[in-house]
């Protein structure tokens, strides 16, 4: 299925069988396309790229596809590999994070730090920390593939 050009995101870059990739959706999703492209806020004279989610619902391209600034994508893609890199060492504590310090880390970007925590202030926090480790695990083969194949365009690109 071919992503629509003439709505306000204009893709330049696109992966249109996305529906066959989308993890444990795959080949059943309705998230059918990626692109980079020109973001739909775009002022005049004032270009920003952004990363996109095609959705459709069978009948017409869904609202509910998503358009992100390319630093967001980044950043959630650190978020994931800051999240992954806590839950190997999580088994250390009783409610898989210190619930005296739930701060992970804080990743220093643009001249301050990306804070990353546990939310605390989630009132089911330690069944949904528990669900999310074991939704990690059983992800994990996933994850992994698409890591090392991030890790391998990182290392070509002299990252």
């Amino acid at each position: 299925m071919k992503i629509p050009t003439t709505l306000k995101h204009k893709p330049v870059i696109v992966s249109e069988n996305y529906e066959n990739v989308d993890g444990r959706y795959a080949y059943n999703t309705d998230a059918k396309g990626l692109s980079l492209g020109l973001a739909q806020w775009n002022d005049r004279g004032k270009v920003d790229i952004s990363a996109k989610v095609w959705r459709y619902t069978g009948e017409k391209w869904s609202r509910q596809s998503e358009e992100l600034p390319l630093h967001r994508v980044l950043d959630l893609a650190i978020l994931v590999c800051r999240a992954k890199l806590h839950f190997r060492e999580s088994y250390r504590y009783k409610e898989l994070y210190d619930t005296e310090n739930p701060i992970i880390d804080r990743i220093g970007l643009q001249g301050d730090a990306m804070t990353v925590a546990v939310c605390n202030d989630n009132e089911k926090i330690h069944e949904d920390i528990k669900l999310f480790s074991q939704a990690l695990s059983d992800d994990d083969e996933l994850m992994g593939e698409r890591l090392r194949t991030l890790s391998r365009i990182l290392k070509e690109m002299g990252y």
